[in-house]
């Protein structure tokens, strides 16, 4: 589904009034709501019809937010899902940090606001976009078998991931050396290493 339309919207809240409150505005919008009102139904629907956007209650019958968040990011085969939690506790008295670094994409505080709303909302569709565009470049572009160096086109130039990516996206790499490769080449080297008799 392209996210340049307006997409669908699972929400999870066990409070009617602010599921029907948070439901209409989304509406207002142009999105599609689901609405659940606990965590197990909401996931058993995701499960089934993946959404795009959740936005979930922290604290729920069924099971909670972040338990809802862990079994949608474990889901396979599934295209990245925007995860906005919302609690009725202040920033300051919880782990958001460690939160919005493991799981959760995003916040909101009740009572939520509708300008709030709509700006986490072009949020989420400005991150669904560019994982939708990362997702088009993995399958469409020509990518060596050995050196792994890519090219847009049949024509353009041959150029590194870091750089391609880099160039249209801002973001810049650090590099590593996986355990395999690591194996591998240390042993390469011992070998090269050993004198010949």
């Amino acid at each position: 589904m392209s996210v340049s339309q307006p997409f669908d919207v699972l929400l999870a809240e066990d409070d009617g009034v602010t599921r029907e409150v948070l439901a209409s505005a989304l509406e207002g919008m142009g999105y599609r709501v689901r609405q659940f009102a606990d965590g197990r139904a909401a996931w058993e629907a995701y499960d089934a019809e993946p959404a795009r956007v959740v936005i979930s209650d922290w604290k729920m019958p069924g099971i909670d937010g972040l338990e809802f968040c862990r079994r949608v990011r474990k889901r396979l085969l599934t295209a990245y899902t925007y995860f906005i939690l919302i609690t009725a506790n202040e920033a300051g008295e919880l782990g958001y940090e460690y939160e919005i670094g493991e799981e959760v994409d995003d916040f909101l505080i009740k009572p939520v606001a509708r300008g709030q709303l709509w700006r986490r909302m072009r949020v989420a569709a400005r991150i669904l976009r560019f994982a939708t565009q990362m997702q088009q470049i993995e399958q469409l572009l020509p990518i060596c078998s050995y050196c792994h160096k890519i090219r847009e086109g049949d024509s353009g130039p041959w150029e590194t991931l870091e750089r391609y990516v880099g160039q249209r996206t801002g973001s810049s790499f650090s590099h590593g050396v996986c355990p395999d490769c690591e194996d591998r080449w240390l042993a390469d080297l011992n070998l090269s290493a050993t004198p010949a008799r």
